[in-house]
């Protein structure tokens, strides 16, 4: 993989890495649920979103982290290469996941296909 090519993918993934960690701090703002006392219809749709935003924000933590792994392996010179066998990464899988840890053949390994 050429600089230039490993600099394209870092700056792509500095913007998702700045963009998901604002999404996070949105989504683990709490939810007001006042001071009131309200119907227990009420109180079942804030615990609901409560609920549905601690989802988002560990999905969303989940992909900060393989940002962040990529970011790291960037900066060890090891970008674009599997993590498992030490292949190459496709271009093609790195243009539409530039977080992407496996190649092709070892993705498909581990989840069993």
């Amino acid at each position: 993989m050429t600089k230039e090519e490993i600099k394209k993918y870092k700056k792509i993934l500095e913007e998702e890495k700045e963009k998901l960690e604002k999404e996070i701090a949105e989504h683990e703002e709490l939810v007001d649920f006042g001071v009131d006392i309200d119907g227990a219809d009420e109180e079942a749709d804030e615990a609901e979103e409560m609920g549905n935003r601690m989802a988002i924000s560990q999905t969303l933590k989940k992909r900060l982290e393989e940002i962040s792994g990529a970011l790291r392996r960037i900066e060890e010179e090891k970008y674009g290469r599997c993590i498992k066998c030490g292949g190459e990464i496709s271009r093609e899988i790195l243009n539409v996941v530039p977080e992407s840890d496996l190649c092709v053949k070892c993705k498909q390994l581990s989840l069993g296909q």
